[in-house]
């Protein structure tokens, strides 16, 4: 075993710290308090400490983190191996101690120590002699447009660092509106990459630093990148959009891991390893590695005769994912990938594979077509529940517009007809099973891993086989537009047909129903088909066909009305006995008004109106709307429990739940007070401003004549007589109301009669 020269010491301390953290976790399982836990493992600072509940999962979460945070300080701390130190010469030496530096800055993130925003300053001015040196360094190894990214890109990373944290502390909004700094944000991934690539043909590093290098440039891709994230309340139970940016920072050691490994190879002679020849597959016969390569094309050539370069679009779970627990950088790789897809680039890289024929190439192909089939796949699966409303910078103002639009609307989904993802993930896994097909390694080369992903493979390929061969079809839009949307010209008037109406029914109206509740992307010929094989069995009504399906029959006919006869029977039937019953209701309350006495004026009323059909209200609320309206609404009970004023408004409160016979009688001067046969009698001053005294309710649609004198403006007396009466008939008993006005000043009110 190769021993490194503080070896013990860093074995040591990882040992404690992990020890520690267990501890911590046991304290807070015990005690329910943890918070020193979370803080030690995953926020030094405190940020979300508050957030915080002994919720029994998270020290299960914390501890294997913290394993990976041990396993890095081990890896820092242990230094270059013993015996001999490498000489490489001065410039490897001070690259060496600029690694160490950006290490030991590092580390200071993980101390609950005061933020000073000059560190990050000093820490870009060592990251930029490391990327000169770097440059310097690998002159003789790499080839200069390599150096020259590399150079380039690190540089411009550093730039927009120290601008940034300029801009941060002075509070200067350096970049607002600017829609072209997401590029910024992958500089950094570029230059890391470049960089490991020279290393990997560098002799003086090892694989093992490699490696860590390229994880590093995966959880780059990962971390949120934010400066804060402020959260605006959930209705989880557990803030996953505060926590998850700060587990993934806690788990992100392997940049710091590889920046140590680069400075201990550096110190350490490295033995001579003989580069080995890559190792290639025999060639094929042609018409089926042209299949393979074909195959990512076909969908792609049928989305973009639609005008739609995207593979999954925006509106996807995947997606979401991307965009709510990653940064700009992940975001702008993301859609990158959708629009490769999308075009059929993977057609390239099958070309590539299979030209090289190298073992590694071959598999690492295989791999990315299966795994872009099962995101395909994910994709089309869940769509629905995908929460993306609105639009996405990366994306084209074209798969925003509204037909005949010409700018993108608010709350904007992908409109364009795209195909299934399905039909891509069908694709791209019949070219990974060609490849395995074709250049699979020779059966003494062969792994378990191998056959288990051949097998997998194939079975995914059978499960998207039947989704994938349905014909898509149209696909009705079951959000009709608003009247107010229709009224200014913003939308046209457009209505639903019988099975259109059945259709948007089971995309979610039924769900109680037990019925199936389809996605909104499926096609309404699969719905009808599933409507017209209940409609068979409401038809047929075998007990024992509707126990097996779980539907009862009854429930289920008003949903199938609309495209099963008998359904649509058995609707009509009950539709014409409510019918019958609501007659005999109304007949009744008709007759019961026509029963009541005709009220005899003491003297002669300018006009007295007696409403033929009786009246009802939603909440017992009679009322009139002039004028402008206050900023407080007016007291609609001041005590007297039947009629209330103020200027523009008149109330008069009634039973809701019984009907009204209404009289309404209007004089040129006060009539005589009358309060034998009503149980309350009170008179009201109000002030009208347009001479529109019109009793109204709205939510119940009844609306009585206007009271005013031939639209008389001003003050007015009214007076209200209100009585219960018994009935016989369905009814049981109604509500008198004589109503009369006049004009009169004075806004005094007067009870003549109040008999509870």
């Amino acid at each position: 075993m190769r021993r490194h020269r503080f070896g013990r010491l860093a074995a040591g301390f990882a040992a404690l710290y992990l020890a520690a953290v267990v501890v911590l976790a046991v304290a807070g399982l015990v005690t329910g308090d943890l918070v020193p836990l979370w803080r030690v493992v995953a926020d030094p600072d405190g940020y979300l400490a508050e957030e915080i509940r002994p919720w029994p999962w998270l020290p299960a979460l914390l501890v294997p983190i913290a394993a990976v945070q041990a396993w890095a300080y081990r890896e820092v701390l242990r230094g270059r191996l013993r015996g001999e130190p490498a000489r490489h010469g001065r410039e490897a030496r001070l690259l060496r101690v600029a690694l160490y530096a950006m290490v030991g800055y590092a580390l200071t993130w993980r101390l609950p120590i005061p933020y000073l925003w000059w560190t990050s300053l000093v820490a870009d001015v060592i990251e930029l002699a490391v990327i000169w040196l770097f440059f310097r360094v690998l002159r003789d190894t790499t080839r200069r447009w390599t150096r020259l990214l590399m150079l380039v890109t690190g540089t411009l990373n550093v730039a927009h660092d120290v601008a940034t944290t300029i801009a941060y502390q002075t509070d200067t909004s350096l970049f607002a509106g600017q829609d072209w700094t997401w590029a910024l944000d992958v500089l950094w991934s570029v230059w890391l990459a470049s960089l490991l690539v020279a290393q990997a043909r560098d002799p003086r590093w090892s694989g093992a630093t490699v490696r860590a290098g390229v994880i590093a440039v995966l959880f780059s891709l990962l971390s949120s990148g934010s400066v804060s994230i402020v959260a605006f309340g959930s209705l989880d139970a557990v803030p996953w959009r505060l926590l998850v940016p700060s587990l993934m920072g806690a788990v992100s050691v392997f940049a710091l891991v590889w920046w140590a490994r680069s400075a201990h190879d550096l110190g350490t002679l490295q033995p001579p390893a003989p580069r080995a020849e890559p190792v290639r597959a025999p060639a094929r016969w042609w018409p089926l590695p042209a299949v393979a390569i074909v195959l990512p094309l076909v969908p792609a050539a049928v989305n973009l005769a639609r005008g739609v370069p995207f593979w999954l679009g925006p509106k996807n779970v995947l997606g979401d994912a991307v965009r709510d627990y990653t940064g700009t950088e992940a975001t702008a790789y993301w859609v990158a990938l959708d629009l490769l897809v999308g075009v059929g680039a993977p057609a390239v890289l099958i070309l590539i594979a299979v030209r090289r024929r190298t073992r590694t190439l071959l598999r690492a192909t295989t791999l990315s077509l299966f795994l872009l089939g099962a995101a395909g796949a994910v994709s089309a699966f869940t769509s629905q529940h995908s929460a993306f409303f609105g639009q996405l910078w990366l994306y084209p103002e074209s798969l925003y517009l509204q037909p005949g639009a010409t700018v993108p609307y608010e709350g904007a989904q992908l409109l364009s007809p795209g195909i299934s993802p399905l039909w891509y993930a069908l694709a791209l896994t019949a070219s990974g099973l060609l490849l395995l097909l074709l250049y699979a390694a020779p059966p003494a080369h062969r792994v378990r891993h191998h056959v288990l992903l051949a097998g997998l493979a194939s079975a995914v390929i059978l499960c998207l086989l039947p989704a994938a061969d349905q014909a898509r079809g149209p696909v009705t839009d079951c959000a009709l537009p608003e009247p107010w949307e229709i009224d200014a010209g913003e939308a046209e008037p457009r209505e639903l047909t019988a099975e259109q109406q059945f259709v948007c029914s089971l995309r979610g109206e039924y769900r109680a129903q037990g019925l199936h509740v389809f996605p909104a992307t499926t096609p309404d010929q699969v719905v009808l088909a599933y409507g017209r094989r209940l409609c068979g069995a409401h038809t047929r009504n075998d007990p024992r066909e509707l126990a097996r399906l779980k539907i009862d029959r009854t429930s289920l006919s008003y949903p199938l009305a609309g495209i099963c006869p008998s359904a649509a029977a058995i609707v009509q039937a009950a539709k014409a006995e409510q019918d019958q019953e609501l007659a005999a209701i109304q007949a009744d309350s008709q007759a019961m008004c026509d029963a009541t006495p005709r009220h005899r004026p003491r003297i002669k009323p300018a006009r007295a109106i007696r409403m033929k059909e009786p009246q009802w209200t939603d909440y017992g609320v009679l009322q009139t709307y002039e004028g402008e309206e206050e900023e407080t609404e007016p007291d609609l009970d001041p005590g007297n429990g039947l009629v209330s004023s103020a200027r523009g408004t008149l109330a008069v409160m009634t039973h809701p739940d019984f009907d009204l016979c209404v009289t309404l009688e209007t004089y040129t001067r006060r009539p005589p007070v009358e309060t034998k046969g009503w149980d309350k009698v009170v008179e009201v001053g109000y002030d009208s401003p347009g001479g529109q005294i019109v009793l109204s309710d709205s939510l119940s649609g009844t609306e009585l004549p206007n009271l005013a004198l031939n639209g008389r403006k001003g003050h007015y007396r009214i007076r209200v007589h209100y009585a219960w009466f018994p009935w016989k008939g369905e009814a049981q008993s109604g509500q008198r109301l004589l109503i009369m006005a006049y004009p009169g000043k004075g806004d005094k009110e007067i009870v003549h009669r109040n008999r509870k």
